[in-house]
C-alpha cells in the first residue's frame, strides 16, 4: 500500500509511478508518464510536464525566500522530461516574474537549489550542490560544474561550461568555458558544441569573435564595434554581441 497525500484538487496525468510518503498539494498540474519517487513534496503552483523524473527529498514550488515576497500568486514550472536528482529544491516565482522555470530534458543534480524566478532553458545540466540565487537566468544547454555559486539576476549563455566550485558573479557569456578565481573566460566549449553538430567553421567564427573581444587590449565598447566591423553578419555573432551589450551585470573578463 502506498502512503501518500494527494490533493483531490491536484491535476495529474496517467502513467505515473508514485513511490511512498509523498505530498501532492492542491493547485498542481503533473503531467503523464512521470516517476515520483518516495518523500517528495509537489507544492501548489507547481506545474510538472511530462516524463519528468523526482528524486527522494525533491521539493517543488516552495514559496520563495524571500523578504519581498508578500503572498503573490506565483508557479514553478519544471519541463518534459527533466530530473530532479535527491533534495533538489526549485521554488516558486515573485511579483518580479511570477513563475520560475526548469526547462525540458534538464539535469538538476542531488542539492541544488533553484530559487525564486530564476529561468533555465533545456538540455541545462547542473551538478550537485550547486546554488542559483534569484532570478539567475541560464540559457539551453549550459554546463555547471557541483558546489557552484551564483550570485542574483546573473546571466549564464547558452552552451557554457563552468569550472566546479565557481564563485559567480558577473554574466558568462555564450559557449565559452569560465573557470579560475575569480571567475574567468579560459576558451571555448568547443567539445559540447561539436557535440551539438556545430561546423568546424561556425566554431572558427566565434573563435574569432571571442579573440577579439578578450584579446585585443580593447574595452568592451570598442570590441563589440570591430567584431561588427570585421564578422560577416550572422546568427553567432549577433547573438554574442547582443548578449554582451545587454549584461546587467557586466561579463566576465579573461584570465589568458
Amino acid at each position: 500500500m502506498a502512503y501518500n497525500v494527494i490533493s483531490d484538487k491536484a491535476q495529474i496525468g496517467s502513467g505515473l509511478q508514485i513511490g511512498n510518503f509523498n505530498t501532492i498539494c492542491e493547485d498542481v498540474v503533473i503531467g503523464d508518464n512521470c516517476v515520483i519517487h518516495n518523500n517528495v513534496t509537489i507544492f501548489p503552483g507547481a506545474r510538472i510536464g511530462s516524463g519528468v523524473t523526482l528524486f527522494p527529498g525533491a521539493v517543488v514550488a516552495a514559496v520563495p525566500q524571500d523578504l519581498k515576497f508578500k503572498g503573490e500568486y506565483t508557479t514553478a514550472h519544471v519541463g518534459d522530461g527533466t530530473v530532479l536528482r535527491e533534495c533538489v529544491t526549485v521554488n516558486r516565482g515573485t511579483a518580479a516574474k511570477g513563475k520560475t522555470v526548469v526547462g525540458e530534458n534538464c539535469l538538476i543534480m542531488a542539492y541544488t537549489h533553484v530559487a525564486h524566478d530564476c529561468l533555465l532553458g533545456n538540455r541545462v545540466i547542473i551538478s550537485n550542490a550547486t546554488q542559483l540565487a534569484g532570478e539567475v537566468v541560464v540559457d539551453d544547454c549550459a554546463v555547471i560544474g557541483g558546489g557552484s555559486l551564483v550570485h542574483q539576476f546573473c546571466h549564464l549563455g547558452k552552451g557554457i561550461m563552468l569550472q566546479g566550485g565557481a564563485l559567480v558573479n558577473k554574466d558568462i557569456p555564450p559557449y565559452v568555458k569560465a573557470a579560475r578565481e575569480p571567475i574567468s573566460y579560459v576558451g571555448l566549449n568547443t567539445v559540447g558544441m561539436s557535440r551539438r553538430g556545430m561546423s568546424r567553421e561556425e566554431i572558427d567564427i566565434i573563435h574569432e569573435i571571442y579573440r577579439i573581444l578578450y584579446m585585443s587590449d580593447l574595452n568592451v565598447t570598442n570590441a563589440l564595434k570591430i567584431i561588427e566591423e570585421r564578422i560577416p553578419e550572422c546568427n553567432y555573432r549577433d547573438e554574442i554581441v547582443s548578449f554582451v551589450r545587454n549584461s546587467g551585470r557586466g561579463v566576465i573578463r579573461s584570465a589568458i
